[in-house]
């Protein structure tokens, strides 16, 4: 039956590629992405290490599992240390050296051996468009920085050879940098970014830092990025001892980024990840759940960002049981953790955020009267004709109305658990009012109020 699924799938790609993964541009208000014109939330997943480690069967069922979640934006390593290679296509680079992809003739996809390692990526972006799916490419890993491999002089040729190969990919992201600060190497990182762009204007940009940093630190008025991207980090309030700790706030992060100019919107690439140890080697400590990383999607972008990537420990690394993991001690299968909580329940912020006004939406604390520090913050966010307000920990709060329109607002509780509404009543849109969320305050009983125009949405 797979056989078949994957093979009806195969004969219909060629049609959906255009239908499913069209262009992607920056809003005039520069503050969202648009596809097609149309509003678009990243939804993104952490897949860094698929090319490293799956066949094309494996890929396949990994695209059809992120689909059905939701997912529409995958965030993937082209090239992440000198051996990189595909368990079937072979290696990427001819003997680790930058400067030479390994080429070969031949590019059969029904006969492993008779395709290198560019043809199964051609492939690969292939199948993802043919799931609706973006591929947030990130060409040069930091490794290669930090063993002088990535230079000023390496840039410019892997980054020309990337971009004739792959500027007429629909479903193309491009994302430079690779988990390091980009004030360490930035003229190399630099040249990647105007090389790329110079040979693809199209498709959009942006720069993955280190943890705790944000793209704009050092690239915001760079011409070759489009967006920002931060990575907010796996530690949390307590192992976070940097200069201007932040500890699990990124809310922080976008607030910060919208504040510059000129306004270029932003995004969360990666956050603490669903079943990593707090801190990521201390294998000792808790692991993030399912809550926090809801938490960390819910601050994000009711602060502004336009969408958000969740990351589970297992899958970013592809583990398979009975092998040595890359890091980070997995306690599952990646096969297993596609179907963890926090995977299954991301689309419902994507769904409730695009069931209202897109483009209107900013974030508004003022909504709230008694938002608290750190798990007690109640993040808000509205539109001209509706308000969002999402609490971690179920406490009650305070809103005050008038700030959207009409007369009485439609008030609801949504859970991001399963993103099912429950009425809670109509009222006059005036004054401050108390709004008491179901269950008992504890953290991960998280909860959104909706408000609406009662007149209906505008």
């Amino acid at each position: 039956m797979a056989g078949v699924i994957i093979a009806a799938s195969i004969l219909a790609a060629s049609g959906a590629i255009a239908r499913e993964t069209p262009r992607l541009t920056v809003s005039a208000n520069g503050r969202y992405l648009l596809a097609g014109g149309k509003p678009f939330f990243w939804q993104g997943d952490t897949a860094w290490l698929l090319l490293a480690k799956l066949n094309r069967d494996e890929t396949e069922r990994y695209l059809a599992a992120r689909e059905a979640q939701g997912f529409n934006v995958i965030q993937v390593m082209m090239l992440h240390r000198p051996d990189m290679a595909n368990p079937v296509a072979g290696p990427a680079l001819e003997n680790g050296d930058l400067a030479r992809p390994r080429v070969t003739p031949g590019n059969d996809p029904a006969k492993p051996g008779e395709y290198d390692y560019w043809d199964h990526l051609d492939w690969v972006f292939d199948r993802a468009a043919a799931h609706g799916i973006y591929i947030a490419l990130v060409p040069v890993w930091g490794d290669f920085a930090d063993f002088r491999l990535f230079n000023p002089e390496t840039a410019p040729i892997i980054g020309r050879f990337v971009a004739e190969r792959y500027r007429n990919k629909p479903n193309l992201i491009w994302v430079n940098g690779g988990d390091r600060y980009g004030e360490l190497s930035p003229l190399a990182w630099n040249r990647l970014g105007e090389t790329i762009r110079a040979s693809d204007p199209v498709h959009l940009m942006t720069y993955h830092p280190a943890g705790r940093a944000s793209s704009s630190w050092a690239f915001h008025r760079a011409a070759w990025l489009d967006f920002n991207m931060y990575q907010s980090g796996h530690q949390d309030y307590a192992q976070d001892q940097q200069l201007h700790a932040r500890g699990e706030d990124n809310w922080v992060y976008t607030a910060d980024d919208l504040s510059r100019r000129p306004r270029k919107p932003t995004i969360d690439g990666e956050p603490s990840y669903e079943n990593i140890p707090h801190g990521l080697d201390r294998a000792p400590e808790p692991r993030w759940t399912a809550a926090d990383v809801r938490r960390y999607a819910w601050w994000s972008v009711m602060a502004g960002a336009f969408g958000h990537t969740y990351g589970e420990n297992s899958v970013m690394q592809f583990f398979v049981r009975g092998t040595k993991a890359n890091a980070y001690w997995p306690e599952l299968s990646w096969q297993e953790a596609l179907d963890a909580p926090g995977a299954r329940q991301m689309h419902h912020l994507k769904d409730l955020i695009l069931s209202r006004p897109f483009l209107d939406r900013i974030p508004d604390q003022s909504l709230i009267t008694d938002s608290g520090p750190r798990y007690a913050r109640v993040a808000a966010s509205r539109g001209r004709s509706y308000a969002i307000a999402y609490t971690w920990t179920g406490r009650p709060f305070h809103v005050k109305m008038g700030k959207i329109s009409g007369g009485r607002v439609r008030a609801s509780w949504f859970d991001p658990r399963t993103g099912r509404f429950t009425p809670i009543g109509t009222f006059a849109n005036r004054g401050v009012r108390r709004f008491t969320p179901p269950g008992r305050p504890s953290p991960g009983n998280d909860w959104a109020l909706v408000l609406d125009d009662a007149r209906g949405l505008k």
